[in-house]
């Protein structure tokens, strides 16, 4: 999961760096592997060339639906199985998770309409136009529970500002975590902004998610072996500014 702080970089400012710009290239195979791999990957350029034309990315018209931080791709893949009438994209910082999903997609037969790109959450609006998602997802983000590193967590004020930006009025922002933090952090900063929260879960194995069905992920899984719960919050974007 990328980590981003709490101000607004400028526009394009994430560059992902040829392998020969790097002093040891080889120390990762995946830096390289994930540019050699095709389909389902897309490199960082690729996915900045899809902004207002996903559709063609996908050589397909449907709502596009986003993973913010895919990790090892069980949800993506498994929701992109569910659902195989939308385009999903999941965004990943790190090269070997980047690998790991695209193989995850390919085995679940979903490359079609599946895509796994390395991206910054930071710069979300270098890749997608106002009000172009049908749908965000964030799973199990980085909680950086101590105050004075929550300018570093996911769902922060910039980040929730791009929610109202990027999601079209009536689509949501779906989260799980493990940590309240990030439950209290959605809370404090959809106040003021057209976001409404319409579901609220604090032990999703005991409960239920508060929507119609889930996607466990890898991480989740974990946490309800060892009895830990496991929050759920949605979100629906609505018409205004």
């Amino acid at each position: 999961m990328a980590k981003p702080g709490s101000r607004t970089p400028p526009e394009g400012r994430f560059r992902d760096k040829q392998p020969d710009e790097y002093r040891l290239p080889d120390l990762n195979p995946y830096l390289k592997l994930h540019r050699e791999f095709g389909p389902p990957v897309l490199t960082a350029e690729q996915a900045k060339a899809g902004k207002g034309r996903w559709d063609q990315v996908f050589d397909r018209q449907a709502p596009l639906h986003v993973e913010i931080g895919s990790g090892n791709g069980f949800f993506l893949a498994g929701i992109a199985q569910a659902h195989p009438d939308r385009n999903w994209l999941g965004l990943e910082i790190r090269f070997k998770r980047v690998v790991q999903t695209a193989r995850k997609l390919q085995a679940a037969d979903v490359s079609a309409h599946s895509r796994v790109a390395r991206y910054d959450v930071h710069w979300l609006e270098d890749l997608f136009e106002p009000q172009s998602l049908s749908g965000l997802y964030v799973n199990f983000p980085d909680p950086w529970p101590k105050e004075r590193h929550a300018k570093h967590r996911v769902l922060g004020p910039d980040f929730m500002a791009t929610v109202v930006k990027l999601l079209k009025p009536g689509c949501e922002l779906r989260v799980k975590t493990d940590h309240q933090v990030n439950v209290d952090a959605v809370l404090t900063h959809v106040q003021g902004l057209p976001l409404t929260i319409t579901g609220i879960c604090h032990d999703v194995q005991a409960e239920g998610p508060p929507w119609a069905s889930d996607v466990v992920t890898n991480y989740q899984t974990k946490f309800y072996k060892k009895g830990l719960p496991v929050h759920a919050v949605r979100i629906r974007r609505e018409a205004g500014r």
